[in-house]
């Protein structure tokens, strides 16, 4: 009810948004929407295909690896519907066929997808750059540096994904469905504008006018799908400036009223962690841990003295959540946090690595019991557990990697290493990475390291961390600067175009300091 009462006073405060809709109106379709969390009841659909890939991996499997894999088998994940081919067909590697399949259940179960094929995808990197270009070089891969309305690559995402996608959702209407809309699109717009490969014309109009066709083509025709916007990581968007761009930036296309809410952490290691407590974030939460040792400061990643609150992503969604109810305040989202390999922590030397990350673990179970459970609908495995990030520069046949991207070839990733194999494509099944994800499960924890509080108390050097507490050095590619682990010029050179490499270097550097402009080419 008060919530209800919220939306009323802001309708008789405000009668007319900018699209010039009445207010009221507009906020009776955002209650509608928000009616009903689609996870509850944990009746989720196990899928076929990947109980294969995971049967390829425990055949060659023992011990403890073994038994964790056997476990997997019967844990939902989501399918990744990132090309156009995956759409149509009787397999369960298909949207169609999975629907297929779960609508012949004797009581049809969740089934959760990725919908990931916007023209010029994943503009910060190339390990997963997509089918559709807005224009493309002469070898048919997509030209990033050429500006433009999109129109072709836009016409293309709408006519032969977006459409077909919805109409294969409306034939299953009985089939409940949520769906994760392009992951990391969003926030690259927001707060990767250095990156030419995201601030050009042709970029802007491909995510702006994709997502906005997407969500509203899906809401139309499919009106039964949960859907749920990409909004990163706490490792990411913590920063309030970052969080500000973001929401800002929602608000402007106009959706949210379709919109159930938000994911967060989708194929990434970020720690979904204990949330602090809602005064906590009352002024700014990363002050409220500085002189605590409460659970919920645990600070692997070094972010709250960067004057972040996205140390893990309970905290994250808390912190966003203020930001959102100032940039859009008749909208509050429902939250859903991938916990697919979030299992294990202190992992990384720099958690703005992301590329198969050594020692990673598979996280908590899917659940609709979370934490947050007025804000969180649930935890969910979004990255599917065993698929690989990206490719190393040698592929596994010896043949050279054609979308390879340096963040794979990090300190952190899986093949940077003597006597580790090599990374297949992003997508593919890496046998490797998934028996170290299991190797390392954490199932039923909150975080294996819960006793390991704020930064004050990490020692263990890392990028961008506090490095003049113990003496100890930074990692490979960082020296000690006014106490913080920074990267050197060659560093940056070959992981700037990254936007959660660069924020973390924005955010770092000494006000006084104005070195990282001249190293980001600013």
């Amino acid at each position: 009810l008060d919530s209800i009462g919220r939306r009323i006073h802001f309708a008789c405060r405000h009668p007319r948004p900018a699209s010039g809709m009445p207010f009221l109106v507009t906020s009776v379709a955002l209650l509608a929407v928000s009616n009903g969390n689609p996870f509850a009841g944990g009746n989720f659909y196990v899928n076929p295909a990947y109980q294969a890939e995971l049967d390829r991996s425990i055949s060659s499997a023992t011990g403890a690896t073994l038994a964790n894999l056997k476990l997997m088998r019967d844990i939902p994940s989501a399918y990744w519907i990132d090309k156009k081919a995956k759409i149509r067909g009787t397999t369960t590697d298909t949207l169609e066929g999975i629907l297929s399949d779960a609508s012949k259940k004797p009581k049809s179960p969740l089934c959760v997808f990725i919908l990931y094929n916007l023209p010029n995808r994943d503009c910060d990197s190339t390990n997963s750059r997509g089918e559709i270009c807005c224009y493309t070089h002469h070898n048919g891969t997509c030209d990033l540096d050429n500006n433009g309305t999109c129109s072709e690559g836009l016409k293309e995402y709408q006519t032969n994904y977006i459409d077909p996608f919805a109409s294969v959702l409306a034939a299953y209407s009985k089939v409940p469905v949520a769906i994760v809309i392009e992951p990391d699109s969003l926030p690259n717009l927001a707060t990767n504008l250095k990156n030419p490969h995201c601030a050009n014309t042709a970029t802007n109009a491909a995510y702006t006018n994709g997502i906005k066709y997407a969500v509203n083509t899906l809401a139309t025709k499919a009106p039964h799908a949960s859907l749920y916007l990409d909004a990163a990581h706490g490792g990411w968007l913590g920063w309030d400036d970052n969080a500000q761009a973001f929401s800002s930036l929602l608000g402007s296309l106009g959706v949210v009223e379709h919109l159930r809410g938000l994911s967060s952490n989708v194929a990434n290691y970020q720690q979904i962690g204990t949330p602090c407590p809602k005064d906590a974030f009352d002024a700014k939460m990363h002050n409220w841990c500085q002189s605590r040792t409460d659970a919920c400061c645990a600070d692997d990643c070094h972010l709250l003295s960067q004057w972040s609150s996205g140390n893990n992503e309970y905290n994250y969604i808390q912190s966003m959540m203020k930001e959102l109810d100032r940039s859009i305040p008749y909208w509050t989202p429902h939250w859903i946090i991938d916990s697919g390999r979030a299992g294990a922590a202190g992992e990384r030397s720099s958690c703005s690595n992301w590329c198969n990350i050594r020692g990673a673990g598979v996280g908590l179970k899917p659940t609709s019991n979370t934490s947050l459970p007025n804000v969180v609908d649930a935890l969910f495995w979004l990255k599917t557990p065993g698929e690989s990030d990206g490719c190393t520069e040698t592929l596994p046949d010896g043949s050279q990697c054609l979308r390879f991207d340096q963040m794979c070839a990090s300190a952190d990733a899986i093949g940077s290493q003597a006597g580790e194999p090599r990374a297949p494509y992003a997508g593919l099944w890496f046998d490797y990475q998934v028996k170290q994800l299991a190797a390392n499960a954490h199932f039923h924890m909150q975080t294996p390291t819960a006793a390991r509080v704020s930064s004050q108390h990490v020692v263990e050097p890392v990028a961008f961390g506090k490095c003049s507490m113990t003496g100890a050095s930074c990692p490979a590619g960082y020296g000690c600067k006014r106490d913080i682990c920074m990267p050197d010029k060659a560093t940056v050179a070959l992981y700037k175009h990254t936007s959660t490499f660069a924020t973390r270097l924005v955010h770092a550097a000494h006000p006084q300091d104005t070195g990282h402009a001249e190293l980001m080419g600013q």
